[in-house]
């Protein structure tokens, strides 16, 4: 049982107004350095904390891979972690979930032509949504994560805000966090530098996990090759079709549409003349279309299943500007948000994006600032 505790008790470092000692904190641990560092920081400080590892995938040898977060080694580090530091830890199994809310949706998007981001729905379907709920169970007062991002209040509650490291941030991958799992989740990391902070905290604390090299691409793609974990999926989704301009006039053939990206230039092997580059895929007709760099300029974006996270309704103005990016690795562009609905919104770019494609997010930040005012999905539209 908790103490009670004076009415004008401080906050402690997660923001709470106990006692590191009364205040439980599940945090989500990978196995890897990041969430390492935040429950053995947490546990030094005092806090009751509870490490919950998420296994998610088959571990059998068709999807074996290193690199990758959630594996079978993965959950030993966090177990050793969780021993070094003297607090109870705990492998939930999730597989069942996993494959039904993210594998599943990945190769379905795929085979109809669109660049899925698992991660967010990763983070989204399972991590702050399931997992949170099993924190809640545990009877935790708040959720820790090892991301780079942070949480700051602001004049209507938490707000969600860019890593100060900029090669490190997340928030891409994080804008569908609604404002019920922010107000019980944290981000210790979030403030730090650089990852070498990160490093250097893992070494302090005699983590075993302090040199662990960063987790690559997908957790259930072995060797980032998309297209072998979709034709095991979904077998016969290779099939071979035409490599077409945009006329029509057929160039060559292909090996498979799931092989292919909006964007993409190389590997096509349609050589000679200008450079061509994929500018659409057409599951239903099997086909490839390719054109020209200029092809690709895209200006309005449909955007659907927005997730907001700004002060007023997203439908309270006819437009907002902000900026938005349309991949995870290109910065921010100045953009015009249009409602249509609490949900939906079309989106235009001041300056065209080249390779915007469908099953990508586009994340909404406030222009000239760090924060994240939430994002969507982008699709074809209702006339593609």
């Amino acid at each position: 049982m908790s103490k009670d505790l004076p009415v004008d008790t401080p906050l402690n470092s997660l923001g709470l107004p106990k006692a590191p000692a009364e205040t439980r904190v599940v945090v989500a641990m990978s196995g890897g350095v990041d969430s390492s560092v935040v429950a053995a920081m947490l546990a030094e400080e005092g806090y009751d904390v509870v490490g919950v590892t998420l296994q998610l995938y088959d571990h059998g040898a068709a999807l074996a891979k290193k690199g990758a977060c959630c594996a079978g080694q993965d959950i030993h580090d966090a177990r050793r972690v969780a021993e070094t530091m003297g607090f109870p830890h705990y492998v939930l199994d999730y597989e069942n979930t996993f494959r039904e809310a993210v594998i599943e949706e990945f190769a379905d998007a795929y085979l109809a032509g669109a660049t899925p981001v698992p991660c967010i729905r990763c983070n989204e379907r399972v991590k702050f949504k399931d997992l949170l709920e099993t924190a809640k169970d545990l009877e935790a007062d708040c959720m820790a994560t090892g991301h780079y991002i942070q949480r700051r209040i602001g004049p209507t509650g938490p707000e969600l805000h860019c890593a100060a490291d900029p090669n490190r941030d997340q928030s891409y991958f994080l804008f569908s966090t609604t404002p019920e799992q922010l107000a019980f989740l944290r981000f210790p990391l979030g403030h730090l530098a650089s990852k070498a902070e990160t490093r250097a905290l893992a070494a302090k604390y005699g983590l075993p996990v302090a040199d662990k090299p960063d987790s690559q691409d997908i957790c259930f793609v072995p060797n980032g090759s998309y297209a072998s974990v979709i034709e095991k999926l979904r077998p016969g989704a290779a099939d071979p079709g035409e490599i077409v301009d945009l006329s029509g006039k057929v160039l060559g053939t292909h090996r498979g549409v799931i092989h292919y990206t909006i964007g993409q230039r190389r590997g096509l092997g349609i050589g000679g003349g200008e450079p061509l580059y994929v500018v659409k895929l057409d599951p239903g007709t099997r086909r490839v279309i390719v054109g020209p760099k200029e092809a690709l300029a895209t200006r309005i974006i449909p955007v659907r299943e927005i997730n907001w996270l700004g002060d007023e309704p997203l439908t309270a103005r006819p437009e907002w500007h902000v900026s938005v990016k349309v991949r995870s690795t290109r910065p921010p562009r100045e953009a015009i948000v249009r409602p249509l609905s609490a949900t939906e919104a079309e989106v235009e770019l001041l300056d065209p994006e080249e390779g915007v494609s469908p099953g990508q997010a586009c994340v909404f930040y406030e222009t000239g600032g760090t924060r994240i005012l939430g994002g969507g999905w982008i699709w074809k539209g209702r006339t593609a």
